[in-house]
């Protein structure tokens, strides 16, 4: 499967653009490239960014693909169906993600085949930047777009889809879905292993 990277967003909290600013001696999108990328069931991670971002996440040697929507998030879901196919959807700015999960929810999302195998909180509190999506849930997403309902999660919930529910998962692997939003949030990543 394909690893989508999300890289679209204006990272205002952050004060510059914050997927390419060196953590750790490299911009922090490579550290979430590199660990999807060391799942066995992913086999190539494509950039989905701004037309104004293009070149410079070119730079980085890996396919980009520009989001003409820029309606967030689900745009760049969008976007990757389209070019793609089936895809595993990350945010750029997780920097910490678990590759053992990522290969759990692609087994799931292969032994199942639903539109979308999305992790899931007890709260019902959905994780859509860390989740398979089928080609097939493009239509849904496509129908929510032209409504103007930009939600992803409100799109995924119409997709009968296959949630993995969180709480009795390993739990070093909600590691995966933290994701930097500002400078300080560094600080909390700066000890661990990967960053």
């Amino acid at each position: 499967m394909i690893a989508a990277v999300l890289a679209g967003g204006k990272a205002k909290r952050f004060g510059e653009e914050k997927l390419l600013y060196r953590v750790s001696g490299k911009p922090l999108i490579l550290h979430a490239i590199e660990s999807v990328l060391e799942a066995e069931g992913i086999n190539e991670a494509v950039i989905i960014t701004s037309r104004e971002k293009k070149e410079a996440f070119e730079e980085l040697g890996f396919k980009v693909i520009v989001d003409e929507l820029e309606i967030g998030p689900a745009g760049g879901v969008y976007t990757a169906l389209k070019k793609l196919g089936d895809v595993f959807v990350i945010a750029g700015d997780m920097p910490s993600i678990k590759p053992k999960f990522v290969d759990y929810i692609i087994e799931k999302f292969y032994e199942l085949r639903p539109l979308a195998c999305v992790p899931k909180w007890k709260n019902g509190y959905l994780e859509p930047l860390h989740a398979a999506y089928s080609k097939n849930f493009l239509k849904i997403l496509e129908e929510q777009i032209t409504k103007g309902r930009y939600m992803l999660n409100e799109a995924i919930r119409l997709s009968n889809p296959c949630y993995i529910e969180i709480e009795y998962l390993p739990e070093e692997w909600r590691e995966s879905f933290f994701n930097v939003n500002t400078k300080s949030d560094l600080r909390k990543i700066r000890g661990s292993s990967r960053v």
